[in-house]
């Protein structure tokens, strides 16, 4: 059976109870309950873990979500916390529009809501960064309220289970999907049904390979019965991911390098980086910018930073440097000199943090 986003799959009440209480038999054996998230669950908690987890793996999250929750332990410490010292303890997760909405979204439940995140998920998926599923995650994982998910793990699972043709970037795909998700969904235990479904995507039911002897519901599978796993959900057609690049001036001045805070929209946005330019004869034009004057030139060793829509090399350049005496580099809200010896509480694109961490070990 193949299904399109113009037919439905029908399923009987009694094969959803069915596909419903393996699923949960298998969370009560082997669901994963100890996750740092899972302790003392409240719906504030989940959500930083479900905006975490957002194309990441759970082992990269676990520490972030850790330092995170010890320095923002409730919405109103996150949302009185600057956009800087959220960013900060975003360094090197990627994805930091996530980071953004989240602190709009902090804000938002502070004052809208008295600092209570909302129970009612129209509410909660008018928040910053939070669509459908998630919002039906934190409610449903935290508080148990009946509401069906459908993340990337639960779409693989659905989509071979009953042959949804489609893949993740097609809405068509994703509407076909919801109306399995809510039938299958159980009136009781769905807190259990859902981590069950996130987990047995994430570690059973896997893009490749997947372990189908050690699925609860391969009885149900259509993709394993006609043995066509691989070609559930489609793939994704490729595209040609272009190429750009650029040169990072890292100035430096004593111990300190000059950085520049990005506009808030855009690739790393309100992040801080070093400042840029298109060609190494324009490293002197840029320092001039600063009222700085080249001493000392090093080419650092080039490398690429790939984003989900192109490739970027980069061509970082260290430059020694003297402030020219007319007028000296002045701290503004987009401009920082960057200390070397101690940790400043910012956020890094992940670049920088690499080249920082380089202009160190060349300082040893």
């Amino acid at each position: 059976m193949k299904n399109t986003s113009e037919e439905k799959t029908v399923i009987s009440l009694d094969s959803a109870k069915a596909f419903s209480h393996n699923i949960i038999n298998w969370y009560n054996k082997h669901g994963r309950k100890s996750l740092p998230w899972q302790e003392n669950k409240t719906p504030y908690r989940v959500w930083i873990s479900e905006i975490m987890l957002q194309q990441t793996q759970v082992k990269t999250v676990i520490p972030y979500y850790l330092r995170f929750m010890e320095s923002f332990p409730t919405v109103l410490a996150l949302a009185n916390a600057s956009e800087d010292e959220v960013l900060h303890h975003w360094t090197g997760l990627g994805y930091y529009a996530r980071a953004r909405n989240l602190h709009k979204a902090a804000k938002h439940i502070r004052d809208q809501y008295n600092g209570e995140f909302p129970t009612n998920i129209e509410e909660v998926v008018e928040l910053s960064g939070i669509g459908r599923s998630t919002a039906a995650a934190i409610l449903s994982l935290s508080l148990n309220k009946h509401h069906a998910i459908l993340d990337g793990n639960v779409k693989r699972v659905l989509a071979r289970c009953y042959l949804v043709e489609g893949h993740n970037a097609q809405s068509k795909f994703e509407k076909a999907l919801w109306p399995i998700a809510e039938k299958l969904s159980p009136k009781n235990n769905i807190a259990k049904y859902n981590q069950a479904m996130m987990d047995i995507g994430s570690l059973i039911c896997t893009r490749t390979k997947p372990n189908c002897n050690e699925c609860p519901v391969s009885t149900h599978c259509l993709a394993k019965a006609s043995e066509r796993q691989a070609e559930f959900p489609n793939k994704k057609p490729k595209k040609t991911i272009p190429v750009k690049s650029t040169v990072m001036v890292i100035a430096k001045h004593g111990n300190k390098l000059l950085m520049i805070k990005r506009p808030p929209s855009g690739i790393w946005g309100g992040l801080w980086c070093f400042p840029e330019t298109s060609s190494l004869d324009n490293i002197n034009n840029v320092l001039s910018s600063f009222n700085l004057s080249a001493t000392k030139t090093i080419p650092l060793e080039q490398f690429r930073h790939t984003f989900s829509h192109f490739h970027l090399d980069i061509e970082p350049v260290l430059v020694e440097c003297i402030q020219n005496e007319s007028k000296e580099v002045n701290e503004t809200p987009d401009q920082q000199w960057y200390n070397l010896a101690q940790e400043e509480l910012v956020g890094f694109a992940a670049s920088t943090q690499k080249l920082v961490s380089l202009v160190k070990q060349i300082q040893r």
